[in-house]
């Protein structure tokens, strides 16, 4: 079999062994033991229903949000289809104050900023931002000066148009962040 081995010295070293072997462990290594994968399980479990309680949150919160923002473009929607209660334009420029008047009454509902913007829309809303203070600014400046009818009426226009192009960036800013 194995020529290198001697049974002399094998049996030697058999007889030198203990005559009990040790038990691995005593009953309080085991309590121990049991206690610890039952703190274990306790603890994972914790952890799950934590993990389910945080999901179930985020979606409620992100229902609702979804909700509120669906219920204010409807309504900012509406704003626009509807007249004003009690003003029957009667002409060409006050339908065109009033229209000016909604425009900029659904600006100043919306957040200053969205929570997520992207570089583009942003850069575009703070370019006519600037250019509507601006001609605020001639405006203010040729009622002071009290300037000719036709150049406040061509300032008051030129804001008109401008509030109009932020209107339509900020409600496609408005439908780009409803659709994700």
């Amino acid at each position: 079999m194995h020529p290198d081995l001697d049974p002399r010295r094998v049996a030697s070293l058999l007889r030198e062994l203990p005559d009990r072997s040790a038990r691995p462990y005593g009953f309080a290594e085991f309590e121990r033991r049991c206690r610890a994968r039952a703190r274990a399980t306790r603890i994972a479990a914790s952890a799950w229903a934590l993990a389910a309680l945080m999901i179930a949150a985020g979606l409620l919160a992100l229902g609702v949000r979804l909700g509120t923002q669906a219920a204010s473009s409807r309504a900012h929607r509406a704003a626009f289809d509807a007249p004003a209660p009690g003003v029957e334009p009667a002409g060409e420029a006050p339908a065109a104050l009033l229209r000016a008047r909604v425009m900029e009454h659904w600006l100043a509902s919306l957040p200053s900023e969205p929570a997520v913007v992207r570089v583009g829309t942003r850069a575009a809303v703070t370019r006519l931002e600037d250019r509507i203070a601006q001609v605020d600014d001639l405006l203010s400046a040729a009622r002071a000066e009290r300037a000719a009818p036709a150049r406040l009426t061509a300032l008051q226009q030129e804001r008109t148009r401008l509030v109009g192009t932020l209107v339509q960036v900020r409600y496609a800013e408005t439908l780009a962040d409803e659709s994700r």
